[in-house]
C-alpha cells in the first residue's frame, strides 16, 4: 500500500475561514465503497476500501462499528457523542485490543471524556503489528469522528500504537492537535519531527520488561519537544499506575482539545494525593 507520508488529505464537515474551501462534490458516505481517484487524492476511508458496515449501540453513550475491508475487519468502539467538536482516537498494542493499558484505560477515559462532550473512539486493528494498515485504521477513525463534526482530535496508543498515533500526528496535522504514548516503541516514529511542535505526552514505566524508557526518550528527540512521564515501579502495561494515568491524562485532552497550552509534565510526576 502507498504510505500515509507525507501528509495526507482529510475530509472534515466543518471550515475555518482560513481552512480550504469543502469540495464542490458532497464527500463519501461515513462509511461504504467510493469512486475510484487518483491514489495521492484518496482520504483513509478511501484508501480502506471498505466493503459494507454496520454499527449498533451497545449502551446509552457507547456504539460499536464494524467496517469489512478486503485486509480485515476494522473494530471501533465509539464513546461519547456522535457530533463531537472534540474526539480521542485510541490504538493498542502490536497484539491489537481495545482496552488499552492499565486495566482497561481506554474503555475508563471514554466513559470519563464522554460526560464532558468528547468522543472516544476505540481501534481494533485489521492485521495488528503492520505499521502501514494500522495508521490507515487510525486515519480512518479519525476521518469517520471529522465527518461527524471533529475539529480537534487526540491520538493515543499504547506500545506499538504509540508509533500509530505519532504517525497519524504528522500525517494529519490539521485535525490532530496532541499526541498521547503509553510506553511506546521507537521504531515507526522516526517522521516524529512532523508533529512540529504540537503537544507530545510520553508515559513510561521504569520497570517495563519490553521496552525501556529509553524509547520514549528517543520518541520526545526525534519529536524536539514533548513532555515525558517517568512512572516509578511499573511495568509494560503501566497497570501499576493506573490512578496517576487517570489523573494527569484527562486535563490534558480537555486542554489540547480546547486549544489551550497543557499543563508541563514529567520527567516524574508524584502519585496523586
Amino acid at each position: 500500500m502507498v504510505l500515509l507520508f507525507p501528509k495526507i488529505r482529510i475530509w472534515q464537515k466543518r471550515f475555518d475561514s482560513n481552512d480550504e474551501p469543502p469540495p464542490a462534490v458532497p464527500p463519501p458516505p461515513l462509511l461504504g465503497n467510493v469512486a475510484a481517484v487518483d491514489e495521492q487524492e484518496r482520504t483513509p476511508l478511501q484508501r480502506l476500501g471498505v466493503i459494507a458496515s454496520q454499527e449498533v449501540e451497545l449502551a446509552p453513550g457507547l456504539s460499536h462499528i464494524e467496517a469489512y475491508t478486503r485486509h480485515g475487519l476494522l473494530t471501533i468502539l465509539w464513546h461519547g457523542p456522535a457530533e463531537a467538536e472534540g474526539a480521542v482516537v485510541a490504538g493498542g498494542g502490536a497484539m491489537g485490543g481495545l482496552l488499552g493499558p492499565a486495566d482497561g484505560f481506554y474503555h475508563w477515559l471514554g466513559c470519563q471524556l464522554a460526560e464532558v462532550g468528547i468522543a472516544t473512539l476505540r481501534v481494533g486493528w485489521r492485521v495488528p503489528n503492520d505499521l502501514d494498515s494500522c495508521t490507515l485504521d487510525l486515519a480512518a477513525a479519525t476521518e469517520m469522528v471529522c465527518r461527524r463534526g471533529a475539529q480537534r482530535v487526540v491520538a493515543l496508543g499504547h506500545s506499538f500504537g504509540g508509533a500509530i498515533a505519532v504517525r497519524v500526528g504528522v500525517a494529519i496535522p490539521a485535525v490532530v492537535a496532541g499526541v498521547v504514548t503509553f510506553a511506546t516503541q521507537s521504531a515507526g516514529c522516526e517522521m516524529a519531527e512532523g508533529l512540529e511542535g504540537r503537544p507530545l505526552l510520553l508515559f513510561h514505566g521504569d520497570a517495563d520488561e519490553l521496552l525501556p524508557p529509553a524509547s520514549s526518550e528517543m520518541v520526545r528527540y526525534l519529536a524536539g519537544s514533548g513532555d515525558l512521564v517517568i512512572l516509578p515501579g511499573t511495568g509494560h502495561l503501566l497497570s501499576q499506575s493506573a490512578d496517576q494515568l487517570k489523573a494527569l491524562t484527562p486535563p490534558w485532552i480537555t486542554d489540547v482539545l480546547a486549544g489551550r497550552p497543557p499543563a508541563r509534565l514529567g520527567p516524574l510526576s508524584p502519585s496523586p494525593g
